[in-house]
């Protein structure tokens, strides 16, 4: 597994290389985000262990940098900033994971192999979602019906993708407020009769057959079913 290491203080970045070719690894330096960025352009890495405090292009601004085209190359950030802000903005910036300095090798380590593990079980990418001429294309974020774009909010189109990874299969309130919003369903609200109406409008509305279905005291299913036909 190779290992690009950011880092302008040589002591640390000494101390970094030692630990990490000692448990395996294939490890490189750079001492800035400049040289940092020119040798991720010419090697492919598994790996990106930066500082946040390097001199010109801080690792915050670098990191924000490399997302844009390395998306998938998981993010070790190291700093002396250990405030809960600090954290926040490291993880908003792009950093998979974020130690404060000092921190113990073994723990470093721990974080290292996790990062490696977890980029190794990346998704299979999800194929579009159907029911009948409604097309759900999760990549795309993208919702057509009949050919028509949808035009739904971030939550309507998480709901309307949960319902579809499930389509003929009653689905009570209880279970769509806990796996859509991840909250505990309060029978003294209606939230997500609200959002089911707001989905109807859009999916049904406009269309002769109606995909959003209800089964009266147990919840809400996709009709995914072929629409029957009269016999001549």
């Amino acid at each position: 597994m190779q290992v690009l290491i950011v880092e302008d203080d040589p002591r640390m970045a000494s101390l970094l290389i030692r630990s990490l070719t000692e448990a395996g690894y294939s490890v490189e330096w750079a001492s800035d985000a400049q040289v940092g960025g020119l040798m991720l352009q010419n090697k492919k890495y598994d790996l990106l262990i930066t500082d946040i405090l390097l001199p010109g292009t801080n690792g915050l601004e670098f990191c924000r940098q490399l997302r844009q085209r390395y998306p998938h190359l998981p993010v070790l950030m190291l700093t002396a900033l250990g405030a809960t802000d600090d954290k926040v903005e490291g993880f908003d910036a792009g950093a998979d994971d974020y130690m404060v300095k000092p921190f113990e090798l073994k723990e470093l380590l721990a974080r290292v192999r996790a990062l490696l593990n977890r980029s190794l079980r990346k998704p299979i990418p999800e194929t579009a979602y159907r029911c009948g001429d409604l097309e759900l294309n999760p990549q795309t974020q993208q919702v057509f019906r009949n050919g028509k774009l949808l035009h739904l909010t971030p939550k309507e189109f998480k709901l309307l993708k949960f319902m579809l990874e499930n389509a003929g299969r009653v689905i009570s309130k209880k279970e769509i407020s806990e796996k859509v919003w991840g909250i505990d369903f309060d029978t003294g609200t209606n939230f997500v009769d609200v959002y089911i109406n707001y989905l109807r409008r859009k999916v049904d509305k406009e269309f002769g057959r109606k995909l959003i279905q209800t089964r009266p005291g147990a919840g809400y299913y996709l009709d995914c079913s072929p629409p029957s036909s009269s016999a001549p």
